[in-house]
């Protein structure tokens, strides 16, 4: 697939300086340019690149300044960034899409499939199963016994779907993502000395367009349904717990674990390696800095970072301090020492 600059510039309402008629089929980075390929300038100090680089064209902000000629065609855009992703959305949704069941996939007699399915070779497709038109299933996927899954879904290798869970229309698992096992459900029994195994009899649901990164798990609730609500993103190796409620269009970024009982709020944002404590409130807004810790419920409309989180200013300013108190705990000791003199002295 090709396209000019004049195409290009119509569809993101760009402004083209430089040769119109140029064409581009693929994307790159600007600082890996070749002929042929398109690519963004968002930021002034990469201005350079453009005086080199091999891309036929280039989207720039509209405020960029040039010291001289570009070498490539130049779109200017409001935003660059945003008119790459939409020319990658554009890109994405031409290519054609996989259809057709593999002789060597298992879809059982009780299975119900919807038009234009893709099921690969090796896929598990268990009783009871719905899933719905355009849906994609990739080889080595497991989707257990009455498993629901709207349209127009991609499950890729390795996904593993526990019996019963519901899955919206438009829903991304990436491979090793794995939805409904058990929540981590254990109790004490002393006349055993062990621990007894309280059974999950709950489901997972999952809402319209939800994106579930590689190898991020999302446990069934002990009873009804853990949920993950329209819009949301989770990155790869983030694990939410049995019984949570994710809300809407939350964000979370890789190795965020969220315990048991937990309601998060819409438009959440939460950087890598943020801990969430179980039975526990988190209003809407709230953006959570990297390995942060939250012990107790939060408020809606919060930046915080840290453990126990606290407001991002603050928390700068205190860890400025935080690489001094060796030293601050010499002179204190020092101090003392000479108020004591004084007072043997007096």
């Amino acid at each position: 697939m090709e396209f000019s600059a004049k195409q290009i510039s119509q569809f993101i309402q760009g402004r083209v300086e430089g040769d119109e008629n140029v064409t581009i089929n693929t994307f790159t980075k600007i600082e890996e340019g070749k002929k042929g390929a398109i690519s963004f300038l968002a930021n002034p100090k990469y201005t350079h690149y453009l005086y080199e680089t091999e891309s036929s064209i280039v989207l720039v902000d509209e405020d960029i300044q040039l010291e001289k000629k570009a070498k490539p065609t130049l779109i200017r855009v409001k935003n660059a960034r945003d008119c790459v992703a939409k020319l990658l959305q554009l890109y994405e949704s031409m290519k054609p899409k996989k259809q057709g069941i593999d002789s060597l996939a298992f879809v059982s007699p009780k299975a119900t499939i919807g038009k234009d399915v893709y099921i690969g070779a090796f896929a598990y497709i268990g009783d009871g199963v719905t899933l719905g038109d355009g849906c994609q299933v990739y080889p080595h996927a497991t989707i257990m016994e009455g498993v629901e899954l709207g349209k127009e879904c991609i499950i890729y290798s390795n996904v593993s779907i526990y019996q019963g869970c519901k899955i919206g229309n438009n829903v991304i698992l990436h491979s090793g993502s794995v939805i409904g096992a058990d929540g981590f459900g254990f109790a004490p029994n002393p006349a055993t000395n062990s621990y007894d195994k309280i059974p999950q009899i709950g489901i997972v649901t999952i809402e319209d367009n939800v994106e579930i990164g590689a190898n991020t798990c999302v446990d069934r609730s002990t009873m009804g349904s853990t949920y993950v609500r329209k819009g949301v993103k989770l990155d790869n190796l983030v694990q939410i717990a049995h019984n949570t409620d994710i809300g809407e269009n939350t964000v979370m970024s890789a190795q965020v674990g969220i315990a048991g009982s937990t309601k998060v709020g819409q438009w959440c944002m939460f950087g890598g390696q943020v801990g969430i404590a179980g039975h526990i409130n988190i209003g809407d807004k709230v953006f959570l800095g990297a390995q942060s810790g939250v012990p107790g419920s939060l408020k809606s409309n919060q930046q915080l970072i840290g453990t126990p989180p606290m407001e991002q200013r603050p928390y700068f300013k205190a860890q400025a301090v935080f690489k001094h108190l060796p030293d601050l705990y010499k002179q204190l000791n020092a101090l003392q020492k000479e108020v004591e003199e004084l007072k043997k002295n007096k």
